[in-house]
């Protein structure tokens, strides 16, 4: 995402919300504040009894706001912007402000399309309620007229066809700020902690239990600084196609229980086989449309890392799947093979499994029959014989360190050298390969 629209009911917490974004990504975001409220205190206009001045100088702002979206956007920061013109009509047509509603048809494209609008709700009691206690009167909102703004916003939204996420406004600040946080794809970096010195993409491949999510996990729980300077991994988020497998298993279920014929998967011993092939080309094909949607985030590889996470074997190996990758992912992409062995893999398999949480990262297995017909045979070995060294894949060279991850360890000064051992290799390699 580069440019969101942030709305809400007055006193929802907008601008509150908008500022202490400001101050801590004071270098990745831009915020602009409510247009409309920025007009009306430059110029001394009361909102509600001159709407026709309003109107003109809303006109005569819409030029200037629209250079300052384009200037956020051409610096590569996410452009936050408090409420919009959608909203100044619902408003409009509340108050049956025809000058506004007038003029709206000759303007609506003014402004940039946002990428998302973020609703911050709160019920309209509440918002009576903070309206009274900041003392701004001339800029409440009754209720009724509230009320009759909700319900034009909604169509017109609905009208446009707008991407929009509401978000519950009225909780624990801590907890709503983590969360527009998570969406606005936002991970704050300490001032002292640089991320120059990190991949960019990771990609985790190995056996069904050669530790991955494992590793992962490890990273997840190691505090930011420690994981930068050790292991050159930033603020990370994760596409395991794990789960998009799981969710086609369920896909199945459903039909299945609708009369229909089964696609992709049959139940087989508590768990699912894969029953047409064609499954691991698609996972991969789900894998780039996910790293297009990750992409489109401000700097998103800028500021964390990606981890891909899958295993491939049998006919199916990952010297097929691996051409499927997309050229902008491979181009900047650094693989750590997990090693085990296949027995050892089929133990750990076995152990993890918990019935109870069979789609859970850490406890789903494979049943033995795929293990045997899938992921005995591994091709790993075959396109990189050497502990470390480059891949040729669709004319990108992709640097590689296979990691051994024998014996099966839980001790954390032994997994903090394994680990840091492999990826100051593969760091290496990946720098050294980007500069030429």
């Amino acid at each position: 995402m580069r440019y969101v629209v942030i709305e809400g009911l007055p006193a929802s917490g907008k601008s509150e919300t908008l500022a202490l974004l400001a101050r801590f990504y004071p270098e990745r975001v831009k915020i602009l504040p409510e247009l409309v409220k920025e007009v009306a205190m430059q110029e001394e206009i009361n909102l509600f009894t001159e709407r026709e001045r309003l109107t003109k100088a809303i006109l005569t702002a819409l030029p200037r706001r629209r250079e300052q979206i384009e200037e956020a956007l051409s610096q590569g920061k996410l452009c936050l912007e408090e409420s919009h013109l959608g909203v100044h009509l619902a408003y409009a047509r509340a108050l049956q402000d025809r000058s506004f509603i007038s003029v709206y048809p000759r303007i609506q494209d003014s402004l940039p399309t946002p990428d998302l609008y973020l609703r911050l709700e709160i019920p309209i009691e509440l918002s009576l309620k903070r309206q009274e206690a900041r003392g701004t009167l001339k800029f409440d909102v009754g209720d009724s007229a509230l009320e009759r703004m909700l319900t034009h916003l909604q169509g017109w939204h609905i009208a446009q066809g707008n991407n929009v996420t509401t978000l519950n406004a009225d909780r624990r600040p801590s907890a709503f700020l983590s969360e527009v946080e998570k969406i606005l794809g936002l991970d704050y970096v300490p001032a002292l902690t640089s991320l120059k010195e990190t991949f960019d993409i990771l990609l985790l491949l190995g056996r069904p239990a050669s530790g991955k999510s494992e590793f992962i996990d490890f990273m997840e729980k190691c505090p930011l600084e420690r994981r930068v300077q050790r292991y050159h991994i930033a603020p990370f988020s994760v596409v395991d196609d794990f789960l998009i497998l799981w969710e086609k298993f369920e896909e199945d279920d459903l039909w299945e229980r609708l009369g229909r014929g089964r696609l992709y998967s049959r139940p087989a011993n508590g768990n699912y086989s894969v029953i047409d092939s064609g499954i691991w080309p698609f996972l991969i094909g789900k894998i780039n449309h996910r790293i297009e949607e990750l992409s489109t985030k401000v700097d998103a590889l800028s500021h964390q890392t990606l981890f891909i996470e899958f295993s491939r074997g049998g006919e199916h190996g990952y010297a097929e799947s691996l051409k499927y990758l997309s050229l902008k992912l491979l181009s900047r992409t650094a693989i750590l093979y997990v090693s085990v062995s296949f027995a050892e893999s089929r133990r750990r398999n076995l152990a993890r499994y918990d019935v109870e949480q069979r789609a859970g990262i850490l406890t789903h297995s494979v049943p033995p029959e795929e293990m045997e017909r899938t992921f005995r045979q591994d091709d790993w070995f075959d396109l990189a014989p050497n502990p470390q060294g480059t891949l040729e894949i669709n004319g990108t060279r992709v640097p590689y360190v296979t990691m051994k991850n024998e014996p099966e360890s839980t001790d954390q000064a032994i997994l903090d050298t394994r680990y840091r051992d492999a990826l100051d290799r593969l760091y290496t390699l990946w720098k050294e390969s980007s500069l030429k």
